[in-house]
C-alpha cells in the first residue's frame, strides 16, 4: 500500500506540466513494460485477458499495452468486454435484494462470450457485438478476425474469472486497479475506492448520462460486486499494476467540486464519501487542458486520442 500526503500533491502542482509529464511517463512505462512480457510469450499465449474493477482505467490501459505491441510489430486488437452485456430486458439474475445484480458476471452473455474466444483462438472471424450504455441494449457490431502471430486483448471487470473467459492455458492475465492512499489533513486516508468513485462520477455524467447523485446511489452495489466477483480473480493475474496518478484529485476538482458542495447538503449518505468533499477542499486544481490526449484521465473526463 503507497500513500501519498495531499501536500505532496499541491507541492508537485507549482509546476503542473512538469508534475503530469512525470507521472504519465510512470504510468506508461508500466504499459510499455506489460507490452514486452506479453511479447515474450507471443505464440503461447495469443489471448490477453485484463481485468479490474470499475474506474481502474482498464480501458486506457488496454489500448496502451495495444499501443505500445503494435509499435513492435505485434498486431493487437482491443475488446471491450462490455458490449457483450446482456440488453436489460434479458437480465435475469437478482441481488439479495431481488434488484437485478448488475455487477453479477451473469449480465454477461457468457455463451456467446465463449463461442467468439474459442473462434479468435482459432483464428476464426466473429461478429463482436456494441452495446449502448444509455440505452442499456446492443446495437450493430463490427467484425473481427485474428490472424496468426497476432493478439486479441479482453478488457472487463470480469475477464478474469474463468467462468466468464476461462482459456487460461493460451493466455496472458493482467490486473490493474488505483492501490495509493491520499493523506488528509486530519490524517485521514482517502482510499482507492474513493479515487475510483471520483472517476465514475465523472465518467458516467459525461458518457452514461447519469448524475452525480445516481452514481453515488450505484456503491454499495458496486463494492459488492468487486468483492464476489472481481477481486477473488486478481491472484490470476500474471502482471498488476496501479493506475493512480498523483495529479488526478487536481484535475478532477475542476469538475465535482461544485456537485460535492450541493450533495453535502441533499445527500442522504454524504458521510461515506466525505473523504473525497475533504480533499477536493484542500487540494489545489490543475487545469485539465494541460493534460496529453493519451491521459488516462481523459478517459473519464473526455477529449482521449483513443476511442472508448
Amino acid at each position: 500500500m503507497k500513500i501519498i500526503d495531499y501536500s505532496e500533491i499541491n507541492a508537485a502542482s507549482r509546476d503542473p506540466k512538469g508534475f503530469i509529464e512525470k507521472c504519465c511517463f510512470e504510468y506508461d512505462k508500466k504499459c510499455k513494460k506489460t507490452a514486452e512480457r506479453i511479447a515474450e510469450h507471443l505464440k503461447e499465449h495469443p489471448i490477453i485477458l485484463l481485468a479490474g474493477p470499475s474506474g481502474s482505467g482498464k480501458t486506457t490501459t488496454a489500448l496502451k499495452v495495444e499501443s505500445y505491441l503494435d509499435k513492435m510489430g505485434v498486431e493487437t486488437h482491443t475488446v471491450s468486454m462490455d458490449n457483450y452485456f446482456l440488453p436489460k430486458d434479458e437480465i435475469k439474475i437478482y441481488d439479495e435484494n431481488n434488484q437485478i445484480d448488475y455487477e453479477s458476471p451473469h449480465r454477461i452473455d457468457i455463451p456467446l462470450m465463449q463461442e467468439h474466444m474459442h473462434k479468435i483462438a482459432k483464428c476464426e472471424p466473429v461478429e463482436v457485438p456494441t452495446f449502448d450504455f444509455k440505452a442499456q441494449d446492443r446495437i450493430e457490431g463490427y467484425e473481427l478476425k485474428r490472424n496468426k502471430g497476432e493478439l486479441v486483448l479482453f478488457e472487463g471487470i470480469h475477464a478474469l474469472n474463468p467462468e466468464v473467459t476461462g482459456h487460461e492455458d493460451i493466455s496472458t492475465c493482467i490486473y490493474v486497479s488505483v492501490r495509493t492512499r491520499i493523506k488528509l489533513p486530519n490524517g485521514k486516508l482517502v482510499h482507492p475506492e474513493l479515487i475510483r468513485a471520483m472517476r465514475r462520477i465523472i465518467r458516467d455524467r459525461n458518457f452514461r448520462g447519469r448524475e452525480p447523485a445516481d452514481t453515488l446511489d450505484m456503491f454499495n452495489s458496486v463494492q459488492r460486486g468487486e468483492n464476489l466477483y472481481i477481486t477473488p480473480f486478481k491472484n490470476r493475474a500474471h502482471i498488476q499494476f496501479d493506475t493512480f496518478h498523483a495529479f488526478e484529485a487536481a484535475v478532477y476538482r475542476n469538475f465535482i467540486y461544485d456537485d460535492f458542495k450541493k450533495l453535502k447538503d441533499s445527500y442522504s449518505n454524504y458521510n461515506r464519501f466525505e473523504p473525497i468533499s475533504e480533499l477536493l477542499q484542500v487540494i489545489e486544481p490543475i487545469s485539465a487542458d494541460l493534460l496529453p490526449e493519451d491521459s488516462l484521465s481523459r478517459e473519464f473526463i473526455g477529449g482521449s486520442v483513443f476511442k472508448y
